[in-house]
């Protein structure tokens, strides 16, 4: 150990007149419990702001899902009315064309009821 160490350790290990004898180290600074509280409150309010745009983006999604399945049911009636509309036009002119309707007799009136 050097002179001038020495010297600065035992300057050091004494308190000298209107010097304060105890040396404070800066410790990490924490936020206090209001501060806390603050924080905590705008977050609860973030994460429910969160929660009802997803609930409302959902909802509206099943508004346009509804509508789309309501429009799908009234397509497919008429499409089950235009295969039976199709089908009854169809056999008229089959049965009209057959062989079995060409042969047939057609028949005149023989007379009428009084």
């Amino acid at each position: 150990m050097t002179y001038s160490s020495a010297v600065a350790a035992s300057r050091r290990g004494y308190a000298k007149r209107n010097q304060n004898s105890v040396s404070f180290t800066s410790a990490a600074r924490t936020l206090g419990p209001v501060s806390n509280t603050i924080i905590l409150i705008v977050l609860t309010c973030l994460i429910g702001l969160l929660y009802l745009t997803q609930v409302t983006k959902t909802n509206s999604y099943g508004y346009t899902i509804n509508s789309l399945q309501e429009q799908q049911s009234q397509l497919k009636d008429q499409k089950a009315n235009l295969e039976v509309t199709a089908a009854r036009l169809q056999s008229l002119d089959r049965v009209a064309s057959s062989n079995v309707a060409k042969s047939l007799v057609s028949v005149a009136p023989a007379g009428s009821i009084q």
